[in-house]
C-alpha cells in the first residue's frame, strides 16, 4: 500500500493527468503476492492542483482575457500576462510605431487568426499585420504589447514606463493616464 501512495503522490506532484493509471492494491486488502501490480489499476482522482492547471490551460485557449491586478481589472494575453498600449501608436492606422529595439522589450501580442478569441474584454478587438507577417492583436484599433519586465501573471511593471506605456482596462481605456 505504501508503494501505491508514493506512486500516486509522485504522479500528482508531476502534474499527471487525471486519466493516468496508478497501481494499487485491492480495496479488500487481500493482496495476491503472485499478481503483478499492473493487473489491479484504478484511475487517479482529480486533485485541486490539477484543476488549477486545467484552468490555466483553458485560459491559453483565448487570445485575450481579463484579470485582477494591483491596478484593478486589466486585459491580459492567453497566458495571463498584462497587455499594454504604446502612446506613439495611432489608432486605426493599421501599423505599430514600436520597431527594432522597442520590440525586444515590448513584444507584440499575436494570434494565429485574424479574429482573436476573447473572454471578458468589452472593447473592440481586431488585428493588424505585424512586421514579421503575424497577426498583432489590437484593442480599439491600437496594437497591444507585453513587457519583458513582467515575470508573472498579474505583474504591471510596464505601467507608465517613459510615460508612454499604459495598462489597458477591459473597455479599452488606458489605466492611469
Amino acid at each position: 500500500m505504501r508503494r501505491t501512495h508514493r506512486i500516486l503522490i509522485s504522479a500528482l506532484a508531476a502534474g499527471a493527468l487525471s486519466t493516468a493509471l496508478v497501481a494499487c492494491s485491492s480495496p479488500e486488502g487481500d493482496d495476491d503476492p503472485e499478481a503483478p501490480d499492473s493487473e489491479t489499476t484504478e484511475e487517479a482522482t482529480t486533485d485541486p492542483a490539477e484543476e488549477e492547471t486545467d484552468d490555466a490551460a483553458a485560459m491559453g485557449d483565448v487570445d485575450l482575457a481579463t484579470a485582477e491586478t494591483s491596478l484593478g481589472e486589466v486585459i491580459v494575453d492567453g497566458a495571463g500576462m498584462t497587455a499594454y498600449y504604446f502612446s506613439n501608436d495611432v489608432p486605426d492606422s493599421g501599423t505599430s510605431a514600436c520597431e527594432g529595439d522597442c520590440l525586444v522589450n515590448w513584444p507584440p501580442i499575436t494570434t494565429e487568426s485574424e479574429t482573436p478569441t476573447v473572454e471578458g474584454v468589452t472593447a473592440e478587438v481586431g488585428t493588424i499585420t505585424a512586421a514579421d507577417g503575424s497577426f498583432q492583436v489590437t484593442v480599439d484599433g491600437r496594437p497591444i504589447y507585453l513587457f519583458v519586465g513582467d515575470a508573472a501573471p498579474g505583474d504591471v511593471n510596464g505601467q507608465a514606463v517613459q510615460d508612454v506605456w499604459w495598462v489597458i482596462a477591459p473597455d479599452g481605456a488606458e489605466i492611469g493616464n
